[in-house]
């Protein structure tokens, strides 16, 4: 909580600003960079706790790469700031969700078969 601003003995009052609370779970790194990208981490210190002993796993799977491609992934990655896995890694989930995203909206074909047949 903000202590009042006092100036000259009296004291000003100063208004809580009002945000929108952090979501429990993001649904993807997508949506928590876009929620991040319209707030101000410092709106938040308050709700942050201090976390000691976190483990992350990752896998290291190995993918050959051309070698024109590589240098071109760099070449961008170094433009932007981060390193070619970040970029990469980036890439590959935005692909992945359109992809998911595709199949959930496309039907099966032996459903929309099942369909048909049961109004035959």
């Amino acid at each position: 909580m903000q202590k009042p601003n006092v100036k000259n003995g009296k004291k000003k009052d100063i208004k809580k600003k009002i945000r929108d609370p952090i979501p429990e779970r993001f649904e993807s790194l997508e949506a928590a960079a876009d929620f991040w990208d319209t707030h101000d981490l410092t709106d938040y210190l308050d709700e942050f706790r201090e976390v000691k002993d976190v483990k992350v796993e990752l896998s290291r799977p190995r993918f050959r790469l051309e070698d024109e491609m590589a240098q071109k992934i760099g070449q961008i990655a170094r433009q932007r700031g981060v390193s070619p896995e970040t970029l990469v890694n980036l890439w590959l989930q935005q692909k992945l969700s359109e992809a998911l995203k595709r199949d959930k909206r496309r039907q099966p074909a032996s459903s929309k078969r099942t369909a048909i047949s049961q109004y035959a």
